[in-house]
């Protein structure tokens, strides 16, 4: 059987669609899943247990210069490759107009079927094409969390229940870290490192670069090295704000997304607000704490385990304006006792 997953953006969501792909060859041995993605996260999903074939899309860059020479030939060779194989499902997890386009444009087997959302959930966006184009349109509750969203739609469009416990499937290869990111903890002979994720796309979801500085420095203190990965200029700034006097702080240079798992994989845990990276943590079963200045952990946060004898070790905080120092730093400590 030959799957297309269509889920091209952004970070976060691509990391919420993985424990999907899982599902699928667990329910399904000897399914081949290929996924189509916009190019900056294509190497990240080839990091993803199961997926067969990777597909960049570069639909964004395409919108801004949609009738040049450049943006033709590329359109040209992007379809060729998505018809390269017939598919017997084509699941559409992002239901938006962008999605259901690439949805309708890949080639089905005989008696192949396109699925797709018939239904908006809370706080995920949802445009009408995207059920229009599929063959079969999956109504799923209105109050339902990113991760589960994709897993359900999947398992109804298939046919299979659910298996537990949930799995991401994103493999970092800690071997193949930079030298000096992977070993900083054992020079200096600290418990080991703990990824600071302070950048976010959305203002109000920061929190206060004073706190951060405060919470590194406890980390410190307490025989943490603490590293501060980053995505643009500003973040950079951010990051050697809070690295600026701290023994044991390293800012991270920026690196491609599988780079980054696999930096991401030397660390013993991370505290972060709610980001594509802070997902990645949780995708990499680091511990973990993730801070919301919004009541919104139900959709986007660390899932409990399915497993009632598993003790959680990643967990949201949320309070307003802002969760506090104190706040973060015990549960932090919670996660440790985890």
């Amino acid at each position: 059987m030959k799957v297309l997953i269509v889920k091209l953006s952004s970070l976060g969501d691509v990391v919420h669609a993985m424990p999907a792909v899982q599902d699928i060859t667990r329910a399904l041995p000897g399914v081949e899943i290929d996924w189509v993605v916009e190019r900056g996260f294509l190497p990240l999903v080839r990091r993803c247990k199961g997926v067969h074939r990777v597909i960049a899309s570069d639909l964004r860059q395409w919108r801004k210069q949609p009738f040049t020479a450049a943006t033709r030939q590329a359109w040209r060779l992007f379809k060729e490759e998505l018809r390269q194989e017939r598919y017997d499902a084509v699941i559409d997890l992002q239901g938006l107009t962008k999605s259901a386009l690439v949805s309708w444009m890949a080639r089905l087997s005989e008696g192949g079927k396109r699925y797709g959302l018939a239904n908006q959930t809370e706080g995920s966006s949802f445009e009408a094409p995207a059920r229009w184009v599929a063959d079969v349109a999956i109504t799923l509750p209105a109050h339902i969390h990113a991760v589960t969203r994709s897993r359900e739609l999947c398992a109804k469009a298939l046919g299979y229940t659910l298996p537990f416990p949930m799995e991401f499937g994103l493999l970092a290869l800690v071997d193949k870290a930079p030298v000096d990111i992977k070993t900083i903890a054992f020079r200096r002979g600290l418990r080991g490192m703990v990824a600071l994720v302070h950048g976010t796309s959305r203002a109000d979801k920061q929190w206060p670069v004073a706190y951060w500085r405060e919470l590194a420095r406890r980390l410190n203190d307490a025989g943490f090295g603490v590293v501060l990965p980053h995505g643009n200029p500003a973040e950079e700034q951010v990051s050697r704000t809070i690295a600026h006097e701290l023994e044991h702080a390293q800012v991270w240079p920026t690196m491609a997304l599988d780079a980054l798992t696999d930096a991401m994989g030397t660390c013993m845990g991370a505290i972060g607000v709610d980001s594509g990276l802070s997902h990645m943590a949780v995708a990499l079963d680091l511990p973990q704490v993730q801070i919301y200045n919004f009541d919104t952990a139900w959709r986007t946060g660390p899932l409990p385990s399915a497993l009632a004898d598993q003790v959680p070790h990643q967990c949201s905080v949320f309070a307003q304006p802002t969760p506090t120092v104190d706040g973060v730093w015990q549960a932090w400590l919670d996660m440790l006792s985890a």
